[in-house]
């Protein structure tokens, strides 16, 4: 495995890689990496020749109060298990790598940037958006992985792709949870102990909606009506959003008819946490 920094470098190698005819899989990430990246891992070396990985705390896409600081950078331990993984090469840029002094070009994936996660968050998928897009120049992958969790940046990301022409095919892989529900998360090693039960009413809430969507409930408001009543049922639980929507663009439903994305943000104490999951009338 080879871990490589400059990114004029890792362009070289991709593009030598290319001309020998290899496929190139890719899975971004901020490092702290789990089970969920993985799992992402393990499929880009079944379907490439070769897998490239980045590990980069973008700081374009942390809000000035959030916890760009604190966010857990285990590179020793992330290096370790991307080796085992069967890991080509990890990409672990410094910021002025990939954000010099001059650095002024974003790009802005209108309409679904500014909703749900977006509205919480000003600029935040502006900054994924922009570092995803530098990735993808740097490294020209064939195929690139990401986690259902992050549902809105699945989408925005193909959208993205489909907008500026990257050749690049956007496989979302389904979320990894732990044994009682909880989907995996870096920022899960924020929750204290009695916080980790209580996030555990993510998933209990949309398996709530799963379930009365499939007894045949259509109505959306009375849906998360009853999600948002058992989620409050736990003290430590504020929610951010819950909503219904078309999972191809974001669109909130009034009335279910077929398949439906049900994305929620709810903050378990100081630690902000989403989830999704699909449902289908």
């Amino acid at each position: 495995m080879k871990i490589i920094k400059n990114p004029l470098i890792l362009s070289k190698c991709s593009k030598n890689l290319k001309l020998k005819g290899k496929s190139i899989g890719f899975v971004p990430t901020m490092g702290a990496l789990h089970e969920g990246h993985l799992s992402l891992i393990r499929k880009a070396r079944e379907e490439n020749d070769v897998v490239v990985v980045s590990i980069f705390v973008n700081p374009a896409q942390f809000g000035p109060k959030e916890d760009l600081r604190k966010y857990p950078r285990p590179l020793k331990a992330d290096l370790s298990l991307c080796k085992s993984a069967g890991v080509d090469y990890v990409f672990s840029p410094g910021v002025n790598d990939m954000f010099g002094e001059s650095f002024s070009t974003y790009i802005d994936v209108k309409t679904l940037s500014g909703v749900f996660c977006g509205k919480s968050r000003p600029g935040h998928f502006r900054g994924v958006a922009t570092i995803v897009a530098k990735l993808f120049n740097i490294i020209r992958p064939d195929t690139a992985y990401f986690g259902q969790k992050d549902a809105q940046q699945a989408i925005i990301i193909k959208r993205m792709a489909g907008d500026l022409n990257f050749p690049v095919k956007i496989k979302v892989m389904p979320i990894v949870r732990q044994e009682d529900g909880l989907a995996l998360s870096s920022r899960n090693v924020y929750l204290k102990s009695r916080e980790r039960k209580s996030a555990l009413v993510l998933h209990k809430s949309l398996k709530l909606a799963e379930l009365l969507i499939g007894n045949g409930a259509v109505n959306v408001s009375v849906i998360i009506d009853r999600m948002r009543r058992l989620i409050l049922k736990d003290k430590a639980a504020r929610i951010d959003y819950i909503a219904i929507v078309d999972p191809k663009n974001l669109e909130p439903l009034k009335k279910i008819s077929g398949r439906c994305l049900i994305i929620l943000a709810v903050w378990i104490g100081k630690t902000r946490l989403i989830d999704n999951g699909m449902a289908d009338a």
